[in-house]
């Protein structure tokens, strides 16, 4: 998939990997998302179908965080408070253990709701806005918001239906 340049775009890269996302999903067993057996954000570290579920809430809800900050003028501390970007393995386990208590199906409906919300803020904001100039160094708020939706859901796709397989 092209990376996108429109809001249209980035509308359509979300639901469209969102949705494929989602349809594997369905797939895991919900007594079995808890079992740390895919390969973890950390290496040597392994991590559960619900981590992987956390980590991808975790994200969105920053984006929207990211977003709401600056809708209100306040600084956007990038990637979050107290983490830089060279420590995303420490993040993730963060996001882990924020979500730990979390069932299989609450995870679900929490990254359902983040992404409705991701949405709902990318159709407000103008192609202008999305991409019309910097927003983090020399990456528009479309890319951003892009780096850390399409892209993850993507790349959970994969290790998902790779785990789904070796299940059986």
């Amino acid at each position: 998939m092209a990376v996108p340049a429109s809001k249209a775009e980035l509308l359509a890269a979300i639901t469209t990997t969102f949705n494929t996302l989602m349809s594997d999903l369905a797939k895991v067993a919900p007594d079995r998302a808890r079992e740390a057996t895919l390969k973890g954000h950390v290496d040597g570290t392994t991590m559960s179908p619900a981590d992987l579920v956390a980590y991808l809430i975790g994200w969105n809800e920053l984006v929207l965080k990211w977003l709401d900050r600056d809708d209100r003028g306040e600084p956007v501390e990038f990637p979050e408070i107290g983490f830089k970007w060279n420590q995303l393995g420490l993040l993730a386990q963060k996001f882990y253990a924020d979500h730990n208590a979390l069932e299989w199906h609450e995870l679900i409906a929490r990254l359902i709701e983040a992404k409705t919300r991701l949405a709902a803020t990318i159709t407000a904001r103008s192609d202008d806005e999305l991409y019309g100039s910097a927003w983090y160094g020399k990456w528009p708020k479309g890319r951003m918001i892009q780096f850390n939706t399409s892209s993850p859901y993507a790349n959970a796709r994969t290790r998902i239906r790779a785990w789904l397989k070796v299940q059986g």
